[in-house]
């Protein structure tokens, strides 16, 4: 939910108490709620790791809005510490309330001091609101937030994907922001000391087609799924 502008920054706050039913309302047409999309995506990004033999320690959630994916990166990824960071205070104070575990933390985003130290940072959905000559900006937040050899979990939504498109159009707080092609992302990333490990591509059916689903694992590299994934390693 970051966005470096004050315009839509305070767009967020008044979102915050019905972010979730507003996103709600944009992925039904999926047949599926915003929490299989969270589960999801740390799911796979929780087998990555495996692959890579990564264990990360200490997890980010860049742009964490009100701290949906939350619950879902510190069990599956079994971190022993997560901090959340955005620009809307009110979210936060939403996320707060609904995650008390000390081991959990919230922070505005101007009064997070990076300090190359987090193992893994995470972020969904949030770069298609940064503006995008602030988008290098924002990349070299998190590399300066992240440990030498550390990882960031870049998610976004695919521009090639059709259901993508219609569910950002059913958003109101995502009607008009500017979607980051995966070429686009890598080269941003790149360009700004990281290496690019894999892109993948999930979430190619609704469920009214979810037998076939299993199938997406084996075609996870074509361009085809709703959302992508840049996993990048910091160098």
């Amino acid at each position: 939910m970051i966005n470096q502008s004050s315009h839509d920054e305070t767009q967020f706050d008044e979102y915050a108490a019905q972010y979730d039913s507003a996103l709600d309302h944009g992925i039904s047409v999926s047949g599926e709620d915003k929490n299989y999309f969270a589960q999801g995506r740390v799911a796979w990004l929780s087998g990555c790791l495996d692959r890579l033999k990564e264990q990360p320690q200490s997890v980010m959630d860049w742009g964490c809005g009100t701290g949906s994916a939350s619950s879902f990166l510190f069990g599956l990824l079994k971190a022993q510490s997560l901090i959340g960071v955005d620009t809307s205070k009110k979210s936060l104070e939403v996320a707060k309330r609904a995650f008390t575990d000390p081991q959990i933390q919230f922070l505005p985003l101007d009064e997070y001091r990076p300090a190359e130290q987090i193992d893994l940072v995470f972020c969904n959905g949030v770069f298609h609101h940064i503006p995008v000559l602030e988008r290098p900006k924002a990349v070299d937040h998190i590399h300066r937030s992240l440990r030498p050899g550390g990882l960031f979990a870049f998610w976004e939504n695919n521009p090639w994907n059709p259901g993508a498109r219609l569910v950002m159009s059913r958003i109101p707080f995502d009607r008009d922001a500017i979607m980051v092609r995966p070429a686009e992302a890598r080269r941003l990333l790149r360009a700004r000391g990281f290496e690019v490990v894999r892109t993948d591509f999930l979430f190619i059916f609704p469920r009214v087609l979810r037998l076939i689903r299993p199938i997406e694992h084996a075609v996870s590299r074509l361009p085809l799924g709703a959302q992508y994934q840049v996993l990048a390693r910091k160098v």
